[in-house]
C-alpha cells in the first residue's frame, strides 16, 4: 500500500516532468551536489515555465474569446533546392497550383526566394500525412508551434498583436518605401498590456537522485503568476458590424458608453483581419496593406488628428454660453457676406435653430462675439483684449479633453491641436491679426485638429452635461477593475446648464427640417441627438462627420463618425452612426432600414 508521502512524491515528479517539457532548454540547469550527512549525490534543477504557457487570454464584454493561445504545426522547407513539389503536393493532398500558392504565401517577403526559409503551416490531417510517411522524406521538419490566435476578424486596430509573432512584418515594414508604418506601428492592447497579459515568471529548485526523486529544493522556488485576462469593453458582434458599415472606406467609427467611458466599437478603415500581421502565411496580404495609398495600418481614431468640421460648433457654443457671449434665446442673421453657408434655412432666431440649420452665419458671429468681447474698462488696448480672449476660449475648450491626449489604453495616441493667441502671431507675423483672420475656427476648420477618440469623448461630454470617464478598451483584468485613472471623474469649465441647452438644438438636427432629418429613429421610439458636419478639403471631394447620442434624455451610447472624402455628414456618416445606435439599442435594424443598411455596405465594400 502506497502512503500520502509516495503519492504526493509521484504527483510532484510528473509535474516537474511536464514543467521540464514546457521549457526550453536554457531555462534549466542542472548542477551537482553532494549531502554533507547522507553522502548522496543530488542534481539541482532549476525549471521556468515558457511565458508562452500562461500567457492571459482576451474576451469582449460578453466574454466571447477574441484571442488565445494555441499549438500549431509548420512543416520546414529544405532551404536548398532540389524540392519536389509534385511529390509534396502528394504528401500533403495538394494539387500543384495549391503548393505553389502556398510556398509563395510562407515567404518571409513577396519576391523572396525559397532559401530565405519556408514554412507551412498545416491542419491536423496533413500532420497526419506526414507522421505516416516521414521515413520518405528526411529532409522536411515538422515542428510544433504556439502562437496568439484570433477567434474573429474584427477589431485588428484594438486587438494588435504580440510584438515577438509580429517580426516578419516588422521586417516588410521597414523594407518598403512607407516605412513609416513601421515607426507608427500599433500593437494595440496586446502591446500595451503586455506585462499583465504576460504574467510572472516562477521558478522550482528541485533537488533530485539518480532516480529522478526530489529530495527537498536547494533553494526557494518563487511561484509564478498566471497571465491575467483581458475583459475588453467591446462588443464583438457591434464591433463586426460597424466595421461592415465602414469596409475599405477611409475613416473612423467609435462608440462609446458615456455613463463609464467603455468603448463599444472602435474601428479604423479600411478594415483588415486581425491575424493578418502575425499570421505566417500572409506576407502578400501585408504587402498589400503596406503599399496602400488608403493606408489602412494606421490607427485612425487615435493617431490622426483632422479638423472636425460643424461639429465643433457644439463646443463653441458651450464656451460662448459659459462667457456669457450669447444665451440659449440670441439670434444672428444667416449672412452670407460673412462666410458662406449651405444650407437654405429660416432665419436662426434662437441658439437651436442655428444648431438645427448649422448656420455658418450664425457660429461666426458667435465666436465674433467671444472674440471681440470688450472688458468693462474705457481704455483698452483691442489686440490684448483679442489675445486674452482666445487663450481663454482655448482654456475652456481643452478642458473638454481637447489638445492633449486621452491617456486611452492604445499604443501612440495623438493630442490633436488648439491654436493659441502666440501660435497666430507667428503664423501671421504680427500681433495685430483680427478676427476675420481666424474665423475659421467658428466652424471647426483651419488649424484644429481632433482625433476620433476625442470627438466620440467630446459627445460623451454633452450626453453627461458636463463630465466624463476617459475613454477606455480594457473594462477588466482579471478579477479586477479597469487601470484606475479610468475610473476617475473629469470635469469641464462648462456648467451643466450650458450644455442642456445644446440639447433641443441636437433633437432638432434629427427632426424634420434638421441637417439630418433622414436619420432619424423615432419610427423605433429612439430620440437621438446629433450633429452632422461637412469638412472642407481643398485636395477632393469635402470629408463627413457626425457626432451624436441616444437616447436623447438617458444616453447609453455616444458614436462619432468621420468617412475621408465621404462628401455630406448628413448623407454619409449620419446613417452609419445611427445604425450602429440602433443595433446596439435593439439588437437588430428595423425593416425600414434595411436597404438603407445594404446600400451602405456595398459601398463600404467597393470603398466609396
Amino acid at each position: 500500500m502506497r502512503t500520502a508521502s509516495t503519492i504526493w512524491g509521484q504527483i510532484l515528479l510528473a509535474l516537474l516532468s511536464v514543467l521540464a517539457a514546457c521549457s526550453s532548454p536554457d531555462q534549466q540547469t542542472s548542477v551537482p551536489t553532494k549531502d554533507p550527512e547522507t553522502g548522496e549525490v543530488y542534481t539541482r534543477k532549476r525549471i521556468v515555465v515558457d511565458d508562452s504557457l500562461i500567457r492571459g487570454r482576451v474576451l469582449d464584454r460578453n466574454d466571447s474569446v477574441l484571442v488565445d493561445t494555441r499549438s500549431y504545426f509548420v512543416l520546414k522547407l529544405p532551404r536548398r533546392p532540389p524540392l519536389d513539389t509534385l511529390g509534396l503536393g502528394i504528401l500533403l493532398g495538394w494539387d500543384s497550383t495549391t503548393v505553389r500558392q502556398r510556398i509563395a504565401e510562407a515567404l518571409p517577403y513577396p519576391g523572396a526566394r525559397p532559401s530565405a526559409g519556408v514554412q507551412l503551416r498545416l491542419t491536423a490531417t496533413e500532420v497526419k500525412r506526414v507522421r505516416r510517411d516521414s521515413a520518405d522524406w528526411p529532409n522536411l521538419a515538422l515542428a510544433e508551434r504556439r502562437q496568439r490566435v484570433y477567434t474573429s476578424s474584427a477589431g485588428a486596430a484594438v486587438l494588435g498583436y504580440k510584438a515577438s509573432e509580429a517580426q516578419g512584418f516588422y521586417r516588410q515594414a521597414q523594407r518598403y518605401r512607407r516605412g513609416r508604418f513601421y515607426r507608427l506601428r500599433n500593437g494595440g492592447v496586446e502591446s500595451y498590456y503586455n506585462g499583465l497579459l504576460t504574467g510572472r515568471h516562477g521558478y522550482l529548485h528541485p533537488l533530485l537522485d539518480a532516480k529522478g526523486q526530489q529530495h527537498g529544493t536547494w533553494t526557494k522556488d518563487t511561484t509564478f503568476r498566471q497571465g491575467q485576462d483581458l475583459h475588453l469593453t467591446l462588443d464583438v458582434k457591434l464591433q463586426a458590424y460597424a466595421e461592415k458599415l465602414l469596409g475599405n472606406r477611409r475613416g473612423y467609427l467609435v462608440a462609446l458608453d458615456p455613463r463609464t467611458g467603455e468603448i463599444l466599437a472602435y474601428v479604423s478603415g479600411p478594415v483588415y483581419d486581425a491575424a493578418t500581421l502575425t499570421a505566417p502565411d500572409q506576407a502578400g496580404v501585408r504587402a498589400e496593406l503596406l503599399e496602400s495609398e488608403d493606408m489602412p495600418l494606421i490607427n485612425r481614431p487615435a493617431m490622426l488628428a483632422n479638423p472636425p468640421g460643424s461639429v465643433f460648433k457644439l463646443v463653441n457654443a458651450a464656451v460662448a454660453l459659459q462667457l456669457g457671449a450669447i444665451s440659449p434665446t440670441t439670434g444672428f442673421r444667416c449672412n452670407q457676406s460673412l462666410v458662406s453657408c449651405v444650407h437654405h434655412h429660416p432665419q436662426a432666431k434662437t441658439l437651436t435653430l442655428g444648431l438645427k440649420y448649422s448656420c455658418n452665419p450664425y457660429f461666426y458671429q458667435t465666436m465674433q462675439s467671444l472674440i471681440n468681447r470688450m472688458p468693462d474698462t474705457l481704455a483698452v488696448d483691442t489686440v490684448a483684449v483679442r489675445h486674452a480672449n482666445l487663450d481663454l476660449w482655448r482654456r475652456y475648450v481643452r478642458s473638454f479633453g481637447l489638445d492633449s491626449v486621452l491617456g486611452v489604453d492604445v499604443p501612440r495616441e495623438a493630442p490633436g491641436f488648439l491654436p493659441t493667441a502666440a501660435y497666430y502671431d507667428k503664423a501671421r507675423r504680427t500681433r495685430r491679426w483680427t478676427y476675420r483672420s481666424i474665423y475659421s475656427l467658428s466652424i471647426g476648420q483651419g488649424e484644429i485638429n481632433l482625433t476620433g477618440l476625442q470627438m466620440a469623448n467630446m459627445a460623451a461630454i454633452i450626453a453627461n452635461r458636463g463630465w466624463y470617464y476617459p475613454p477606455h478598451l480594457v473594462r477588466s483584468v482579471g478579477d479586477g477593475g479597469p487601470l484606475p485613472r479610468f475610473t476617475e471623474k473629469r470635469y469641464t469649465l462648462i456648467d451643466s446648464a450650458h450644455f442642456a441647452a445644446l440639447i433641443p438644438g441636437m433633437v432638432a438636427v434629427m427632426q424634420k427640417g434638421g441637417t439630418a432629418d433622414a436619420s432619424s429613429l423615432a419610427d423605433v421610439g429612439i430620440t437621438v441627438a446629433g450633429k452632422t458636419g461637412t469638412v472642407q478639403n481643398d485636395e477632393g471631394d469635402d470629408h463627413a462627420a457626425f457626432v451624436g447620442f441616444a437616447p436623447a434624455d438617458n444616453p447609453k451610447i455616444a458614436v462619432a463618425v468621420y468617412l475621408e472624402n465621404g462628401g455630406f455628414g448628413a448623407t454619409a456618416a449620419a446613417p452609419c452612426a445611427v445604425l450602429v445606435m440602433e443595433k446596439h439599442l435593439r439588437g437588430y435594424i428595423a425593416p425600414k432600414r434595411k436597404r438603407w443598411e445594404k446600400r451602405i455596405q456595398r459601398r463600404a465594400q467597393s470603398g466609396y
